[in-house]
């Protein structure tokens, strides 16, 4: 992903603590596995809790828009959770209904925040590398 992206996606994050924060990344469709966003969508979390998130669905469909207009494509969304680890809970797998997104989360368990990215289909999850450009 782009560095203003992954700068904006962890401040955004920030800036929502207490609760979590959460919001969709864009970009060109992807090659194959690899996809880099280009565009962050921050939205907010329609259950303003610091356990759960739940994008707003006029947030999430400006994103979609926006993004089409563009050229360009919902890759994936990210979430934060506030105080574990960047690791996809139950509900985050059970959320997780399209196996192409990136579900990308920023965890405020340590010091410094950490994001890691992960593909979850029927309920698998592996882990893929964050790297940014």
């Amino acid at each position: 992903m782009r560095r203003d992206v992954y700068l904006q996606m962890v401040g955004d994050c920030y800036d929502k603590l207490p609760n979590e924060g959460c919001g969709l990344v864009a970009g060109p469709a992807p090659q194959g596995d690899a996809a880099t966003a280009e565009v962050c969508y921050p939205i907010t979390n329609a259950a303003a809790s610091s356990r759960i998130y739940e994008l707003d669905p006029r947030g999430h469909l400006r994103a979609d828009r926006d993004a089409e207009d563009r050229g360009l494509q919902l890759l994936g969304v990210y979430h934060s959770h506030t105080h574990t680890v960047g690791y996809p809970s139950p509900t985050d797998v059970a959320a997780a209904p399209d196996p192409s997104w990136h579900y990308i989360l920023v965890s405020f368990a340590d010091e410094a925040p950490s994001v890691r990215s992960y593909r979850i289909a029927d309920g698998n999850i592996s882990e893929e590398p964050v790297v940014v450009v």
